[in-house]
């Protein structure tokens, strides 16, 4: 994959991703560094672009292509990260953590749930809308009031899209990819003030 334009025929994907029982999973930044890892593999592993995210406490959005099904792009992230954030809280001895995420043995002796099972996904077909999420996505620390700007918030591609990326930033993505109608991309906006007034989200139990 070399170039990626938006199309009805070339959709994006918004996919959104719970964890179990909305525990707060991602409060500590270690396991935002998994997460990003993870996803970072997830995207070799699977032969994706990832065109922006943001990691809460809570849950993840990313956009990305759609070079296979839906299901296998998520069959990719939700297992590598899971695989990932159990190995985490094993090797650090997190053993309350990780005791939430047990339940009854499945058929394929899986003993840890760490996402929620239902399938959240958005097709994109147009620049517009993929610019809109984009927008969502690095807004969720603003009205979240973790941060006053989206690009002060660590676990999230608003510094990519501003070209401002950090030395060590966790994830990279794939915006220069994407091939836009017009030569260059939409504006993203990294303040509050600047986008229309989104859902406030509410923060969550301790992990």
């Amino acid at each position: 994959m070399t170039e990626f334009q938006i199309l009805r025929t070339s959709q994006a994907l918004y996919l959104t991703v719970v964890t179990k029982d909305r525990l707060p999973i991602f409060k500590t930044n270690s396991l935002k560094n998994v997460v990003c890892a993870a996803l970072n593999e997830a995207r070799t592993s699977g032969g994706f672009f990832i065109f922006a995210y943001v990691i809460m406490f809570d849950h993840l959005h990313l956009i990305t292509n759609q070079p296979n099904s839906s299901a296998e792009i998520l069959r990719y992230v939700k297992g590598i990260a899971a695989r990932r954030i159990i190995d985490f809280l094993k090797q650090n001895n997190f053993t309350s953590s990780s005791a939430k995420l047990q339940h009854p043995e499945w058929k394929r002796n899986h003993k840890y749930s760490v996402w929620q099972q239902e399938k959240n996904v958005l097709s994109i077909f147009s620049e517009n809308v993929f610019m809109q999420k984009v927008n969502y996505i690095h807004l969720n620390p603003v009205r979240a009031e973790l941060e006053r700007h989206a690009i002060d918030y660590r676990w999230s591609s608003a510094r990519c899209w501003q070209r401002c990326p950090l030395d060590d930033e966790p994830l990279m993505v794939d915006v220069d990819r994407i091939r836009w109608r017009y030569g260059r991309s939409p504006k993203a906006i990294t303040d509050e003030s600047e986008g229309q007034d989104l859902p406030h989200i509410r923060r969550r139990s301790r992990f």
